[in-house]
């Protein structure tokens, strides 16, 4: 006797959309998906596809937008936790690198471009988030070890961004562990902060 499966609910389709289309934009990219597919895959047809999201672009929209919003939370929540700044790059990095294990198809969402990504739902703008947020953090060290503070909104995206960079790098090769990563980046992060100098100069701009 065949048995018959339970009809989903409004909200329990919607999830399930949400779900399959994530691991085919993770796959395979904004470009190469299709509604077809991912009705196929969910098993429904491509009418209940836009009848919750309106198409491709609107499922796309859905997923960033919860990805986004996961990520800016876990990093600020690493970064405002307090502690030592040392310690706060160190746990802000092993964050980052959490979110890319448990979250694999999410971060490789986020890293791809898409001609429907927009300017609040970016990668790009994720990192000018947390940067804001990291630049207060070196605005109070630099003001302690007389820098000027006012430069820290230069290296706030540099630090952010080598972090984000690692981990993209991280999501391909897996090795060395994350652990290892985290105290590589806090290696060259911390140290390269402890001997910045209050006036660089160019090496070829220096007579």
């Amino acid at each position: 006797m065949n048995s018959v499966r339970p009809r989903m609910t409004s909200a329990q389709r919607r999830e399930q959309l949400l779900q399959v289309a994530r691991g085919l934009f993770a796959e395979r990219g904004f470009d190469q998906t299709a509604v077809e597919e991912i009705a196929a895959r969910a098993e429904v047809s491509k009418p209940v596809v836009y009848e919750h999201f309106g198409g491709k672009e609107g499922i796309y929209a859905v997923i960033v937008d919860r990805e986004v919003r996961l990520l800016t939370t876990t990093l600020i929540a690493a970064l405002t936790a307090g502690g030592h700044p040392k310690v706060i790059v160190e746990r802000t990095a092993l964050a980052l690198l959490d979110y890319i294990e448990e979250h694999e198809d999410g971060f490789r969402i986020l890293v791809r471009d898409s001609p429907v990504a927009q300017a609040t739902g970016t990668f790009s703008s994720l990192i000018g988030d947390v940067a804001s947020q990291v630049e207060h953090l070196l605005e109070a060290q630099f003001a302690q070890i007389g820098l000027d503070p006012q430069e820290a909104h230069i290296y706030a995206p540099m630090l952010v961004g080598m972090i984000a960079l690692s981990g993209q790098y991280w999501l391909d090769h897996r090795v060395p562990s994350k652990e290892q990563v985290a105290a590589h980046l806090v290696n060259l992060s911390w140290n390269g902060l402890r001997g910045l100098k209050p006036h660089p100069q160019l090496t070829s701009a220096i007579d």
